[in-house]
């Protein structure tokens, strides 16, 4: 197998919302756009499709859920300097910047339609 891409595709009830977010926010751009999705990509990272609950190009099985227990993790160079970015940008922070002890500092934000986007940068574990 050879994949060329990859995305994640939440069902959401505003489109428009995560969209907005992940354009404003988080350097996404939109690459398509249609009644009841849209495609948000970056060129560094998976495509994110948010899609409208309830679209028939959805399986009947996951038409009308909501995603849970999904969260968007993007590692990224220098987390302190994006958090403080973000901060100042106005964006609501889920859980603040933090060190854990396995070597992971991150904090987390959630966008309108409760997709959590973590930012992780990897740092030498505490006592290492």
């Amino acid at each position: 197998m050879h994949i060329i891409s990859s995305a994640m595709s939440p069902n959401v009830d505003d489109v428009v919302a995560s969209s907005n977010f992940f354009t404003t926010h988080l350097g996404f751009h939109e690459s398509v756009a249609a009644r009841g999705f849209v495609t948000l990509t970056r060129p560094d990272c998976a495509d994110i499709v948010p899609v409208s609950r309830g679209s028939r190009v959805l399986p009947s099985s996951i038409r009308e859920r909501l995603p849970t227990g999904v969260m968007v993790s993007l590692t990224v160079t220098d987390v302190a300097a994006e958090h403080e970015r973000l901060c100042r940008e106005g964006v609501p922070v889920t859980v603040p910047l933090r060190d854990e002890p396995w070597g992971e500092r991150l904090f987390q934000l959630t966008d309108p339609n409760g997709i959590v986007v973590q930012f992780v940068e990897w740092v030498p574990p505490a006592g290492a």
